[in-house]
């Protein structure tokens, strides 16, 4: 199995940093399309555990957008040809406290797509 391939890590660097705008701006539809549209796609978030894309739509409507952040380090693997994952840090504005995300990536006919998403804050249960 090939770790990642420079063409593929190129993309799915791509796609993350999409996510990242989309999600800093709110972008709802933006996010949904780089979510799998499936019942097997889950998020844990900060506050919420969400199963199924139906869940995690419904919790994006009601969020009112993300609190704003900045990405500290990241670190994107691409496995084989359809499978990445993507672990970042950062920090919320106006806090020093390390928030953690943990995405897992897979290539479909229509592109990457987030297949399961877990975030964290550092010492924090809630």
């Amino acid at each position: 199995m090939k770790i990642d391939d420079p063409v593929l890590l190129a993309e799915i660097t791509e796609a993350f940093q999409a996510y990242e705008r989309a999600l800093m701006a709110d972008d709802v539809p933006a996010m949904d399309a780089l979510f799998h549209a499936a019942p097997t796609t889950n998020r844990y978030g900060v506050g919420e555990v969400l199963y199924g894309i139906e869940e995690i739509r419904e919790f994006r409507k009601g969020r009112g957008g993300s609190p704003q952040r900045t990405l500290g380090r990241v670190a994107i693997t691409v496995y084989g040809d359809s499978f990445a994952t993507a672990d970042a840090e950062f920090f919320r504005e106006n806090s020093d406290r390390r928030g953690r995300q943990t995405q897992a990536w897979v290539k479909f006919a229509d592109g990457w797509k987030v297949v399961s998403a877990h975030v964290s804050l550092e010492g924090s249960t809630h």
